[in-house]
């Protein structure tokens, strides 16, 4: 029997490879559109290939990790785990190591340990690689007892007309992950400064996230902004990148940060307030928040603040406003939301509820996570259940 897998990327490949293991006999085949396999792979993780997370701490709902698709992922992950991936990929030669934030990576810290995997297993077991395909139509396909679809995130709706043709309904897709353009000159001045320990939230919504904030040369990335574009992904979409953003900058409430302030004050007595940081926070950023905060009074000490610019402090610390105007690509980890909708596939095999013998995983299904390694467990998991399903046939 004969099964074809349109899209080479990294849940193509996965599925590709246990399909092979399951059933030896299998022909199985891999067709890819452009000219080169498993590339997002390669740049993922800034080259190191996030591959999965322990998800400790994830509550059990998987809604933190899993924006859209978590009630499916919470089904589908009782039959392939985070666990069963960590031991999947050790198993097949790539050592893995956790780093202190839960995220996963091969010990080399190199994508191409990933890579080199998958493609010298698909060469043991005799799986076929077909560069420059484009695929059109299910019809062309005809030929094949099983098919597969793992293409991947697509940028428009048009990219899966094929698929929409034969009756499968299609969430229209936007980005889920990506940096905001802030156009804030101060702010900008401190491009490359860390907040460890931040939050971000669009106010007037419920859309929150934490994490480390990176404030770059166009506004701010890092974890707690990604968290919070994938939160908001269609949110933002439909105000056109648009929206007030309020920051937290210590990810604290107002009153610990009072009485942390109140604290230096009768610390710090007649030292100059810049030279006495909050929190931990940088010396570049406290500076330019108490300037935010106070203005030319920033430049006094600790014991000179009355009541009111306390309170400005207070409120520059635990409610900065800034305006977000675009979003910046995260070309790193590049995701969009939407796709075939999951009420279109059976939940238990995800097979095509309208074409017999077409399944689907990877992003191509309305799935995706936040970062830190849980878009490629979404792959892995998905590619193993349509690998089982078509095994059982």
């Amino acid at each position: 029997m004969k099964t074809a897998i349109v899209g080479g990327g990294a849940a193509g490949f996965f599925l590709a490879v246990n399909l092979k293991e399951m059933v030896p006999t299998m022909d199985v085949t891999i067709l890819e559109r452009s000219s080169r396999v498993l590339a997002k792979v390669e740049v993922s993780g800034g080259g190191r290939c996030n591959c999965t997370n322990t998800f400790e701490g994830v509550s059990a709902d998987l809604a933190a990790v899993y924006p859209r698709g978590h009630r499916l992922m919470r089904r589908l992950m009782n039959g392939f785990s985070q666990h069963d991936a960590y031991q999947w990929f050790e198993r097949h030669g790539v050592p893995l190591t956790v780093q202190p934030d839960q995220c996963v990576f091969p010990r080399s810290q190199d994508s191409h340990t990933i890579i080199n995997c998958f493609l010298e297993a698909c060469r043991r077991l005799g799986v076929n690689i077909r560069t420059g395909v484009k695929v059109t139509s299910l019809d062309e396909l005809a030929d094949y007892d099983f098919v597969a679809v793992t293409t991947g995130g697509s940028p428009r709706s048009e990219g899966l007309q094929w698929l929409a043709d034969c009756g499968h309904e299609v969430v229209a897709p936007v980005p889920s992950l990506f940096t905001f353009n802030v156009a804030d000159e101060p702010l900008r001045a401190l491009m490359g400064t860390v907040a460890d320990d931040a939050a971000v939230a669009i106010p007037g919504t419920k859309l929150r996230a934490d994490g480390p904030l990176l404030i770059t040369h166009w506004g701010m990335s890092g974890p707690a902004v990604l968290r919070l574009s994938s939160y908001a992904a269609r949110h933002l979409a439909d105000c056109d990148y648009r929206a007030p953003l309020a920051v937290n900058w210590v990810n604290r409430r107002d009153a610990v940060i009072r009485d942390e302030l109140l604290r230096l004050c009768a610390d710090g007595g007649r030292r100059q307030l810049t030279t006495v940081r909050p929190f931990g926070l940088t010396t570049r950023l406290w500076t330019m928040l108490a300037a935010r905060a106070l203005g030319n009074r920033a430049q006094g000490t600790w014991a000179s603040l009355n009541q009111k610019e306390l309170n400005r402090l207070v409120n520059t610390l635990a409610n900065d406003t800034y305006a977000i105007d675009g979003r910046a690509p995260f070309k790193d980890e590049f995701v969009t939301c939407g796709g075939i909708a999951l009420g279109a596939v059976n939940a238990a095999t995800l097979e095509s509820r309208h074409v017999p013998r077409v399944y689907f995983a990877g992003e191509v299904l309305d799935i995706d996570g936040v970062t830190g390694g849980f878009n490629f467990q979404a792959a892995w998991t998905t590619a193993y259940t349509v690998a089982a399903a078509i095994a059982a046939q």
